[in-house]
């Protein structure tokens, strides 16, 4: 694969979108401090982005097919620096639960399009080498937007680190209107009722809705964990300050190096045996996150990222096995259940963390693991567990 500007363009859509997404991560202790408010109070951020990500994303792609590619993505990158700026000047909790939500509807317009982009412009011997590239810039725009934020964070406060990513996510936008070229094989699409009666076929397909609830687990798991993993650490006995927070994410960086293998592990062993692995590798993870020495929550931690990487990669890719038609759509469906899941993980984590304590949410996560395996053992195919 030659790399030339247009290469450039795809990852840096995929670094700022997840640049954004995660960036108040390293800074809810200290946002939570400021306010006066508590964990899951404060952490209504993030579910906010998750929740507005979840309403948007089945319809981005019918959008897409009516306006074109290139102009939504890029219209969505400029705008999404507004919300960001207006958290800078927050006064209260509630504004900046606002502005996040915001930020998070326009969102999908950028990295479900990007990858429908991929698809229609670049020939099909490319496109996974392309699309392989987006995904490892997106893995590392969600690793710096939790990293950049907590150093910035303990320079200058934490109104200075959301400047600092609407900054960088203004740089990516730049990039993208500049070196994406308008698209030329973009075929116009009948209309949004047409994707609406392609979604609702989707509905009644038994495979693709338990690939969804195994999508919802993911993040629901992703969220509950590494959101109050940040309160846990920032108390006694660890105090961590929002840089090393920031840099408790580099364990995130296990996923990117693991999900690259996925493809292969499947086509050599098949889906269910490689998830059933997978989810017991987190459970163990998950075991090791009750521990109190910190290399080991920290080991913990690397396990539960890369595991749910790996889930999410193999999941993704059974949702085209699982569909016969409007593989489009269906992606569109499966991402709304994956950030559905991310809101009710961080919601239903927060209560449980704020009346019980870290060890209730670990112990919610591996509930929902379980019930995963419960998915993935009874109602996945076996017949298409290696197309």
């Amino acid at each position: 694969m030659t790399f030339d500007f247009r290469h450039l363009a795809v990852a840096a859509a995929g670094f700022s979108t997840f640049l954004h997404l995660y960036a108040p991560q390293a800074l809810l202790p200290e946002l939570a401090r400021e306010f006066g408010v508590g964990a899951a109070q404060i952490s209504a951020m993030i579910t906010a982005s998750t929740l507005a990500i979840a309403l948007t994303a089945p319809f981005t792609g019918a959008v897409a097919d009516v306006l074109g590619r290139k102009r939504l993505i890029t219209t969505a990158m400029f705008a999404v620096a507004l919300p960001v700026l207006m958290e800078t000047i927050a006064a209260a909790p509630e504004a900046l639960v606002f502005w996040r939500f915001i930020e998070g509807l326009l969102l999908p317009p950028i990295f479900t399009v990007v990858l429908a982009y991929v698809g229609d412009e670049w020939p099909p011997a490319e496109v996974a080498g392309v699309a392989g590239l987006y995904v490892s810039a997106s893995s590392l725009g969600g690793f710096c937007g939790r990293l950049v934020p907590g150093i910035v964070g303990d320079i200058a406060g934490w109104r200075y680190a959301f400047l600092a990513i609407a900054m960088i996510g203004l740089a990516g936008a730049v990039v993208v209107a500049t070196k994406l070229p308008r698209e030329k094989r973009f075929v116009r699409s009948e209309g949004f009722l047409a994707s609406g009666r392609q979604m609702l076929r989707h509905l009644r397909n038994p495979q693709l809705i338990a690939t969804c609830a195994v999508g919802f687990g993911v993040l629901f798991n992703f969220v509950a964990i590494f959101t109050y993993v940040s309160f846990r650490l920032a108390a006694p006995p660890y105090n961590f300050t929002p840089s090393l927070l920031g840099a408790v994410f580099f364990t995130y960086l296990v996923g990117a190096v693991a999900t690259p293998w996925t493809g292969r592990v499947v086509m050599r062993y098949g889906r269910r045996p490689l998830m059933m692995c997978v989810l017991s590798v987190w459970l163990a993870g998950l075991a090791l996150l009750l521990a109190s020495p910190l290399t080991l929550i920290l080991i913990g931690l690397s396990l539960c990222a890369g595991c749910g990487m790996m889930c999410q990669a193999t999941s993704t890719g059974y949702v085209t096995a699982s569909a016969s038609e409007g593989r489009s759509s269906a992606i569109g469906l499966y991402v709304s259940s994956f950030y559905v899941g991310g809101s009710v993980g961080g919601a239903v984590a927060g209560v449980l963390w704020s009346a019980a304590g870290w060890w209730a949410v670990v112990a919610l996560s591996a509930v929902v693991v379980a019930m995963m395996g419960m998915v993935v053992i009874f109602v996945w195919s076996a017949k298409p567990a290696r197309g």
